[in-house]
Protein backbone atom coordinates (compact mmCIF):
# COMPACT_ATOMS: atom_id res chain seq x y z
CA UNK A 1 0.00 0.00 0.00
CA UNK A 2 1.36 3.19 -1.17
CA UNK A 3 1.90 5.73 1.81
CA UNK A 4 -0.38 8.90 1.52
CA UNK A 5 1.93 10.95 4.12
CA UNK A 6 4.53 11.92 1.26
CA UNK A 7 3.56 15.14 -0.72
CA UNK A 8 3.12 14.50 -4.21
CA UNK A 9 6.30 15.41 -6.14
CA UNK A 10 6.29 19.16 -8.02
CA UNK A 11 8.66 17.49 -11.09
CA UNK A 12 6.88 14.17 -12.69
CA UNK A 13 8.62 11.02 -13.36
CA UNK A 14 11.35 11.73 -16.05
CA UNK A 15 10.95 8.30 -18.69
CA UNK A 16 14.65 7.12 -19.91
CA UNK A 17 14.96 6.73 -23.04
CA UNK A 18 17.59 3.49 -25.02
CA UNK A 19 20.51 5.73 -26.23
CA UNK A 20 23.37 4.80 -28.98
CA UNK A 21 26.11 5.69 -27.42
CA UNK A 22 27.33 7.97 -30.47
CA UNK A 23 25.21 10.78 -28.71
CA UNK A 24 28.26 13.50 -28.20
CA UNK A 25 28.88 15.79 -25.07
CA UNK A 26 28.30 19.80 -26.23
CA UNK A 27 29.20 22.78 -25.19
CA UNK A 28 26.09 24.66 -25.28
CA UNK A 29 26.26 24.94 -29.22
CA UNK A 30 29.87 23.21 -29.83
CA UNK A 31 30.30 19.70 -30.84
CA UNK A 32 32.97 18.25 -28.31
CA UNK A 33 35.33 15.55 -29.01
CA UNK A 34 33.74 12.47 -27.13
CA UNK A 35 30.83 10.74 -27.15
CA UNK A 36 28.59 8.86 -24.33
CA UNK A 37 30.19 5.67 -25.47
CA UNK A 38 33.57 6.59 -24.16
CA UNK A 39 31.59 7.76 -20.43
CA UNK A 40 30.62 4.05 -20.76
CA UNK A 41 33.43 2.82 -21.31
CA UNK A 42 35.21 5.03 -18.67
CA UNK A 43 32.81 4.25 -16.18
CA UNK A 44 31.65 0.66 -16.57
CA UNK A 45 34.45 -1.27 -17.94
CA UNK A 46 35.28 -3.22 -14.74
CA UNK A 47 32.69 -5.99 -15.28
CA UNK A 48 33.97 -7.87 -12.43
CA UNK A 49 33.21 -4.66 -9.43
CA UNK A 50 30.66 -5.92 -7.17
CA UNK A 51 28.58 -2.78 -8.79
CA UNK A 52 29.09 -3.27 -12.30
CA UNK A 53 28.87 -7.27 -11.89
CA UNK A 54 25.36 -6.63 -10.45
CA UNK A 55 24.28 -4.97 -13.06
CA UNK A 56 25.74 -7.33 -15.47
CA UNK A 57 24.05 -9.84 -13.95
CA UNK A 58 20.69 -8.17 -14.18
CA UNK A 59 21.57 -7.89 -18.28
CA UNK A 60 22.33 -11.45 -18.59
CA UNK A 61 19.02 -12.88 -17.43
CA UNK A 62 17.37 -10.06 -18.92
CA UNK A 63 19.00 -11.32 -22.60
CA UNK A 64 18.15 -14.68 -21.60
CA UNK A 65 14.37 -13.54 -20.25
CA UNK A 66 14.13 -11.47 -23.73
CA UNK A 67 13.01 -8.42 -21.46
CA UNK A 68 16.28 -6.62 -22.46
CA UNK A 69 14.78 -4.40 -24.89
CA UNK A 70 14.26 -1.26 -22.87
CA UNK A 71 16.31 0.57 -20.02
CA UNK A 72 17.13 -0.31 -17.03
CA UNK A 73 15.32 1.77 -14.08
CA UNK A 74 17.73 2.09 -11.47
CA UNK A 75 15.05 2.80 -8.48
CA UNK A 76 12.49 -0.11 -9.40
CA UNK A 77 11.39 -2.05 -6.36
CA UNK A 78 12.52 -5.38 -8.47
CA UNK A 79 14.82 -5.67 -11.21
CA UNK A 80 12.92 -6.80 -14.18
CA UNK A 81 9.17 -7.95 -15.29
CA UNK A 82 8.59 -11.22 -17.28
CA UNK A 83 5.63 -13.18 -17.95
CA UNK A 84 3.70 -10.96 -15.78
CA UNK A 85 6.07 -12.13 -12.88
CA UNK A 86 8.03 -9.80 -10.68
CA UNK A 87 12.29 -11.01 -10.64
CA UNK A 88 14.92 -9.99 -8.65
CA UNK A 89 18.33 -10.34 -9.62
CA UNK A 90 21.34 -10.62 -7.23
CA UNK A 91 25.23 -11.27 -7.90
CA UNK A 92 27.86 -13.04 -6.40
CA UNK A 93 31.30 -14.32 -7.22
CA UNK A 94 34.74 -15.38 -5.99
CA UNK A 95 37.21 -13.15 -7.65
CA UNK A 96 37.72 -9.24 -7.29
CA UNK A 97 39.41 -7.05 -8.81
CA UNK A 98 42.13 -6.39 -6.27
CA UNK A 99 44.53 -8.55 -5.46
CA UNK A 100 42.62 -11.96 -3.23
CA UNK A 101 44.83 -13.92 -0.24
CA UNK A 102 42.24 -16.23 -0.87
CA UNK A 103 38.88 -16.74 -2.63
CA UNK A 104 35.77 -14.54 -1.82
CA UNK A 105 32.99 -16.33 -0.15
CA UNK A 106 29.68 -16.08 -2.35
CA UNK A 107 26.22 -14.14 -0.70
CA UNK A 108 23.33 -12.80 -2.09
CA UNK A 109 21.14 -9.94 -0.78
CA UNK A 110 18.02 -10.25 0.20
CA UNK A 111 17.05 -7.58 2.15
CA UNK A 112 13.38 -6.96 2.31
CA UNK A 113 12.69 -3.16 1.78
CA UNK A 114 9.81 -0.33 1.08
CA UNK A 115 8.65 -0.55 -1.99
CA UNK A 116 9.25 3.07 -4.17
CA UNK A 117 6.82 3.98 -6.96
CA UNK A 118 9.41 6.22 -9.40
CA UNK A 119 6.11 7.92 -11.17
CA UNK A 120 4.93 8.98 -7.83
CA UNK A 121 7.79 9.54 -5.72
CA UNK A 122 5.69 7.75 -3.25
CA UNK A 123 7.47 4.42 -0.96
CA UNK A 124 4.79 1.62 0.26
CA UNK A 125 3.84 1.21 4.13
CA UNK A 126 4.94 -1.85 4.07
CA UNK A 127 8.69 -3.37 4.01
CA UNK A 128 8.92 -6.59 2.09
CA UNK A 129 10.40 -8.52 -0.81
CA UNK A 130 8.83 -6.97 -3.42
CA UNK A 131 9.60 -9.66 -6.28
CA UNK A 132 7.85 -13.08 -7.17
CA UNK A 133 11.19 -15.25 -7.80
CA UNK A 134 14.85 -14.44 -7.54
CA UNK A 135 17.62 -15.37 -10.05
CA UNK A 136 20.75 -15.53 -7.94
CA UNK A 137 23.72 -15.50 -10.66
CA UNK A 138 26.96 -16.75 -9.75
CA UNK A 139 30.30 -16.05 -11.80
CA UNK A 140 31.51 -19.18 -10.20
CA UNK A 141 34.90 -18.84 -12.04
CA UNK A 142 37.63 -19.80 -9.92
CA UNK A 143 41.22 -18.75 -12.39
CA UNK A 144 41.90 -14.59 -13.05
CA UNK A 145 44.26 -15.44 -15.86
CA UNK A 146 40.86 -16.44 -17.48
CA UNK A 147 38.26 -14.42 -16.53
CA UNK A 148 35.89 -13.13 -18.43
CA UNK A 149 32.35 -12.35 -17.24
CA UNK A 150 31.19 -12.00 -21.24
CA UNK A 151 31.76 -15.78 -21.23
CA UNK A 152 28.10 -17.37 -20.00
CA UNK A 153 30.11 -20.65 -19.74
CA UNK A 154 31.64 -19.51 -16.08
CA UNK A 155 27.91 -18.11 -14.93
CA UNK A 156 25.21 -20.48 -13.18
CA UNK A 157 22.19 -19.15 -12.25
CA UNK A 158 19.86 -20.23 -9.02
CA UNK A 159 16.07 -19.35 -9.33
CA UNK A 160 14.17 -19.92 -6.58
CA UNK A 161 10.58 -18.37 -5.34
CA UNK A 162 10.31 -15.53 -2.80
CA UNK A 163 8.05 -16.99 -1.09
CA UNK A 164 10.87 -19.63 -0.08
CA UNK A 165 12.64 -17.26 1.23
CA UNK A 166 9.65 -15.66 3.47
CA UNK A 167 8.69 -19.11 4.49
CA UNK A 168 12.09 -19.55 6.51
CA UNK A 169 12.04 -18.48 9.88
CA UNK A 170 15.66 -17.78 9.98
CA UNK A 171 15.63 -15.65 6.61
CA UNK A 172 12.05 -13.98 6.59
CA UNK A 173 13.90 -10.70 7.91
CA UNK A 174 17.55 -11.76 6.60
CA UNK A 175 19.72 -9.15 4.42
CA UNK A 176 22.45 -11.72 2.93
CA UNK A 177 22.00 -15.46 2.22
CA UNK A 178 25.36 -17.45 2.01
CA UNK A 179 25.47 -19.98 -0.89
CA UNK A 180 25.72 -22.43 0.69
CA UNK A 181 22.57 -21.47 2.70
CA UNK A 182 20.84 -20.89 -0.15
CA UNK A 183 21.80 -24.67 -1.85
CA UNK A 184 20.11 -25.94 1.18
CA UNK A 185 16.38 -24.46 -0.05
CA UNK A 186 16.96 -26.54 -3.21
CA UNK A 187 16.80 -23.58 -6.49
CA UNK A 188 16.84 -24.99 -9.76
CA UNK A 189 20.35 -24.24 -11.00
CA UNK A 190 20.18 -23.46 -14.49
CA UNK A 191 22.83 -22.56 -17.04
CA UNK A 192 21.88 -19.26 -19.40
CA UNK A 193 20.26 -21.48 -22.36
CA UNK A 194 18.22 -23.10 -19.43
CA UNK A 195 17.72 -20.11 -17.27
CA UNK A 196 14.00 -18.77 -18.94
CA UNK A 197 12.64 -22.25 -19.00
CA UNK A 198 13.52 -22.44 -15.17
CA UNK A 199 11.86 -19.40 -14.62
CA UNK A 200 8.58 -20.08 -16.62
CA UNK A 201 8.53 -22.80 -14.78
CA UNK A 202 9.31 -21.65 -11.62
CA UNK A 203 6.33 -22.24 -8.53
Amino acid sequence: MVTSKTPQPSYPHLPSSRLSGHEMFTLGEETLSFDLLSFWQWSASDLVSNATRGRLAEYIVAMALGVAAGVRNEWDAYDLTFNERKVEVKASGYLQSWAQSRLSRPSFSIRPARGWDPLTGLLDDEIRRQSDIYVFCLHHHLEKNTLNPCDLTQWSFYVLPTKELDASQQLQKAKQITLQKLLLLQPVQASFLDLRKAVLECG
